[in-house]
């Protein structure tokens, strides 16, 4: 059965556009709150949902409308404010409530906005709990007697809470002392956590991209726009750098010089890390987007690959159906599931930064064994469903093509975005200037379909 308003992360668009209006937010609320009152995991008892946001402006709207579409449902409301994705995971967990709802739409302009909803274990909603709040959005939203309406609370130490439980998951026996660090968090939801975070666990940090105004989440900060990382990198002199994205549950790093680091490179760094300490369990899940030069690497320290669908939500799910414990993509999105139930970019940084502190390296020697093959990746802005260009006779044959070019030392791959109006063309082969043309000759054919 195919979802109508659920993608990839849960309800996300343009913000005054439907669905993202706070009359359907809040109907979204009412039925969640149905759905989930009649859980088994309520027990009988008044179910209880936490609200978390990053800092976009449209955030207290959106909160305004959940809030009272889950109290006339009859559950329960705790408060947190901004904080982080990850951060509502936990709390969720720790608080033994029936679901954690965040208000992001994570490394998109601030135009943009979505709800995703967590379990009360912390992973996102089974596929089964998505489709029954669809099926009740298909009935009209009513009201509980005032007898049976939910509160709400506000949770004033969520913040300390989190960081806490992100400083839990480095070595007690270990600190960064002698570690100086920029941290940029992209003026979104980590804007007040994540510089405390490596403070005080000894770092020297420098924060930039903490000054959230409503409407400058991800503009020209964060995981997605590294420029000015760099640049403060360099100038204050730090050995390292990390972004986070907007709703802090993606990560990439920067080396003393400048350069860059995203997700393959660090989850190798991971992976090789907890192979050499014995704590490797099972294999390693990335995505279709994850670079062959990984996945090669893998090979060669004997560590098991798969491939899942790119997404989080799809990492997530072949980690849990092989029962291993890493994965990740190349955007940044890593998770650990022995350390935090999804996705953590802070959690990853501290992972990654045991292994550098451990063995006494910087994020080049430690990636020194790890070649990237060259890869562009090209979004095309499209109208209408991205998918159905994949069917396209041109698109067809230009793929083909390139393939083709490629001899089979290479891959091309067009994928929809589950987030955004795009088609996505990346290629990937040894030769870059191979690789940038037929990737740049793709995309015009996409462009040229796309706009008839």
């Amino acid at each position: 059965m195919s979802r109508k308003y659920f993608g990839t992360d849960g309800v996300r668009g343009r913000v005054g556009d439907y669905p993202i209006t706070p009359q359907f937010v809040m109907h979204l609320g009412y039925a969640a709150g149905k759905v989930l009152a009649r859980s088994e995991h309520a027990q009988g008892e008044r179910a209880a949902v936490l609200i978390g946001k990053d800092t976009r402006i449209s955030g207290y709207m959106l909160e305004s409308a959940l809030e009272a579409g889950l109290i006339a449902a009859g559950l329960d409301v705790y408060l947190a404010g901004p904080i982080p994705t990850p951060a509502v995971a936990y709390l969720t967990r720790a608080l033994r409530l029936q679901a954690g709802v965040v208000i992001s739409a994570s490394h998109n302009p601030f135009e943009d906005n979505g709800i995703k909803f967590f379990s009360g274990n912390g992973m996102k909603l089974p596929d089964e709990v998505e489709l029954a709040i669809e099926a009740e959005l298909d009935n009209p939203m009513q009201s509980n007697p005032s007898d049976s309406l939910g509160k709400a609370k506000r949770i004033d130490d969520a913040v300390g809470r989190y960081i806490e439980f992100c400083k839990s998951t480095f070595p007690a026996d270990m600190n960064l002392r002698g570690l100086k660090i920029v941290v940029d968090s992209a003026h979104g939801a980590t804007y007040h956590i994540a510089r405390h975070v490596f403070h005080e666990l000894g770092a020297d940090v420098t924060a930039i991209g903490v000054h959230p105004d409503g409407k400058n989440i991800n503009d020209g900060y964060g995981a997605t726009a590294p420029a000015n990382l760099r640049k403060a990198v360099v100038e204050h002199k730090a050995q390292i750098g990390l972004a986070l994205d907007g709703d802090g549950d993606r990560l990439i790093m920067v080396d003393a010089e400048g350069k860059l680091y995203d997700g393959d490179q660090l989850l190798f760094i991971i992976a090789k890390h907890r192979q050499a300490l014995g704590k490797m369990h099972g294999g390693v899940v990335g995505t279709l987007m994850t670079n062959l030069a990984f996945e090669h690497s893998m090979q060669k320290l004997g560590i098991p690959f798969a491939r899942a669908k790119v997404g989080d939500r799809y990492v997530m799910e072949l980690l849990q159906q092989k029962d291993w414990q890493l994965g990740g993509e190349n955007s940044g999105h890593i998770i650990c599931l022995d350390k935090h139930s999804t996705g953590d970019g802070i959690v990853s940084a501290l992972q990654v930064l045991h292994a550098l502190r451990m063995k006494h390296q910087s994020l080049s020697q430690a990636t020194q064994d790890l070649v990237m093959y060259p890869q562009i990746l090209i979004n095309v802005r499209v109208k209408g469903k991205a998918a159905e260009l994949l069917e396209n006779s041109a698109v067809k044959t230009v793929n083909a093509d390139a393939e083709k070019s490629l001899n089979g030392k290479g891959r091309v791959l067009l994928r929809p975005s589950g987030t955004e109006p795009l088609l996505r063309v990346m290629v990937e082969g040894e030769d870059a200037a191979q690789v940038k043309q037929l990737a740049e000759k793709i995309a015009s054919v996409v462009k040229e379909v796309a706009t008839k």
